[in-house]
């Protein structure tokens, strides 16, 4: 008779770790529970893909780079407009943020991303500093090509903070191609301190420029975030409250 040791190497095989791990406490409970053979058969199976799913979750979610952990229920909305919180927090639509320092524009981002990597989707979040970095470095060492090819199997990618920094035309190109590419083979969120009209102060060319925004705005929702610095609303609450705890005593 085939035993528990025989349905651990078969689950280790066949890549099933909630069987392989579990088994024997999961026999003890169908025992206990007079599992049916088709319920307990169910049950197992249930486990079996909820472990697989959560296995995924967390690979994508530390695959993906975020800067800090943030989903849709610790997000603080109150600073933000009706629309915002209509088209982005509810709606989770592909999007470009627009918006002064502080608003919140990073936060909301990797929340969008979290909420990707729980629906089992491949995440990328690269500051655009970073990622021009990445590009000449993959340039350099004329790995250009791999480096596309990883770029495109990602279902989202988010692109950090474009407008601190310029680059060369070269490297505004390959960023254009990046983009381009992801109107056909995923979604992409890009948090941005300027407003198309001033795009042409980073990519260093109009032409460049007007081809990014088109492609970009063509699949995005373009989202105005501009208001109150939320770091700022948290300072004048911190301030008054501990100036509520110096009264106090």
């Amino acid at each position: 008779m085939r035993g528990t040791d025989s349905i651990r190497e078969s689950a280790q095989a066949l890549r099933c770790t909630y069987i392989r791990d579990n088994i024997d406490s999961f026999l003890e409970e169908a025992a206990l529970e007079e599992y049916g053979v088709a319920e307990a058969i169910d049950v197992l199976f249930a486990r079996e893909l909820e472990t697989r799913r959560a296995n995924t979750i967390r690979r994508n979610t530390m695959a993906a780079r975020f800067p800090y952990r943030m989903d849709f229920a610790s997000f603080e909305t109150g600073h933000l407009s009706p629309e915002v919180r209509r088209e982005v927090v509810e709606d989770r639509a592909n999007v470009v943020l627009v918006g002064n320092p502080g608003v919140g524009k990073t936060a909301l981002a990797v929340a969008c991303g979290h909420a990707a990597c729980a629906e089992g989707m491949r995440v990328m979040f690269a500051s655009v500093p970073n990622l021009v970095t990445e590009i000449k470095e993959a340039m350099s060492l004329n790995e250009l090509t791999r480096y596309k090819r990883n770029f495109e199997r990602y279902d989202l990618v988010i692109l950090d903070d474009l407008g601190y920094c310029s680059f060369s035309k070269e490297c505004g190109e390959v960023l254009f191609n990046l983009l381009s590419n992801r109107n056909q083979k995923g979604s992409m969120a890009i948090t941005t301190n300027l407003t198309f009209d001033r795009w042409a102060e980073v990519f260093k060319d109009e032409v460049l420029t007007a081809a990014i925004v088109d492609r970009i705005g063509h699949k995005a929702h373009v989202v105005d975030m501009t208001g109150e610095s939320y770091r700022v609303i948290e300072t004048e609450r911190w301030l008054k409250e501990s100036w509520k705890e110096d009264s106090a005593t």
